[in-house]
């Protein structure tokens, strides 16, 4: 079996990318578990950190039609698209929002569909497919209202997937994530970043800054349990998800506040006294735009699972990232 990850270098991609190879296996089209003989990562820089003879890095443009062509054959069974500009970003910079996003969405899906081997695609969509006035726990039949353009093309982006499914060109599934968190390394450009950056900052000993209220609500899932539902979507047979391909992955609903109180239990208040508080309009406009519960009842009835406690998730960040370096 072969798998194109896009987005390799990033911190799922390359997680997923381990996990696939200790694993060794994935569900091909008929549902059996089959050995994984190659994963392509395409970003737009190289992948770091893979020795393993199956892994094939390529940097490219993933916009671009000859880069797809290349990494995209008839031999690859599996596609986890994972490639995205990010909240913040795609606010800022339009045009480049709806090129990685939408743009480089409709090429991936159209080379799946010329090679004619119905692939299985995993799609990472967003909780801000949402937006606008939201009960206090959304459900699964919530109509799409985003309030930013990343959100925008992340609803694109599940048509597209549920379209090219119902059509029989692709085996799809969009799963939107809640906010993964606690990411290692620098922050990006997400509006969400911050929800890393207070945790992971404070325990590195570096003062970092929240900028939005401590009441503000989050829905959240460890970079373990993002992971296993991409896997888990993966794995799943396509008719199970109905006459929807997308669905709202399970989180963990907490606030800022309940997110700074963990912190200080799990690594003391040396730690959660490096946080400093100072709002930013553009980043809380929005990130209050964003639902912080969900009721997902679809997704808990096919197996989906999601961390018991913020006080757990942290845990897993010190020992997968600080206990590791």
């Amino acid at each position: 079996m072969q798998v194109l990850i896009t987005g390799g270098a990033g911190l799922l991609g390359a997680k997923l990318a381990k996990r696939l190879l200790e694993r060794g296996t994935l569900a091909n089209a008929a549902g059996q578990q089959t050995p994984i003989t190659r994963i392509t990562l395409l970003d737009v820089v190289p992948a770091q950190g893979f020795s393993d003879p199956r892994v094939q890095v390529v940097s490219g443009d993933i916009a671009d039609e000859s880069v797809i062509n290349a990494v995209l054959t008839p031999e690859t069974q599996s596609i986890f698209h994972l490639a995205a500009i990010v909240s913040s970003h795609a606010e800022a910079d339009f045009d480049l929002g709806m090129r990685i996003n939408f743009d480089a969405t409709r090429l991936i899906l159209e080379r799946a569909r010329k090679n004619g081997n119905r692939p299985r695609v995993v799609f990472t969509s967003s909780v801000a497919v949402f937006g606008g006035e939201l009960p206090q726990r959304v459900p699964d039949s919530q109509v799409l209202t985003p309030q930013s353009s990343y959100g925008t093309q992340k609803v694109m982006g599940e048509l597209l997937i549920n379209d090219y499914s119902r059509k029989g060109f692709i085996d799809g599934r969009a799963l939107r994530m809640p906010t993964v968190c606690v990411r290692p390394g620098v922050p990006n450009k997400a509006a969400s970043s911050f929800a890393s950056g207070i945790i992971r900052d404070p325990l590195n000993g570096v003062e970092s800054v929240c900028p939005v209220a401590p009441e503000t609500p989050m829905w959240l899932l460890s970079p373990r349990y993002a992971i296993d539902s991409l896997i888990h979507g993966h794995d799943l047979d396509g008719s199970l998800f109905g006459s929807s391909r997308a669905l709202s992955l399970p989180g963990l609903a907490t606030t800022v506040q309940e997110m700074v109180a963990a912190l200080e239990r799990v690594g003391g208040p040396e730690a959660a006294g490096r946080i400093r508080w100072q709002q930013d309009p553009a980043i809380v406009r929005i990130v209050n735009s964003w639902p912080g519960d969900f009721v997902t009842a679809r997704a808990n009835a096919l197996g989906f699972k999601h961390d018991a406690s913020f006080d757990d998730i942290v845990r897993s960040y010190i020992e997968d990232e600080m206990k590791s370096a």
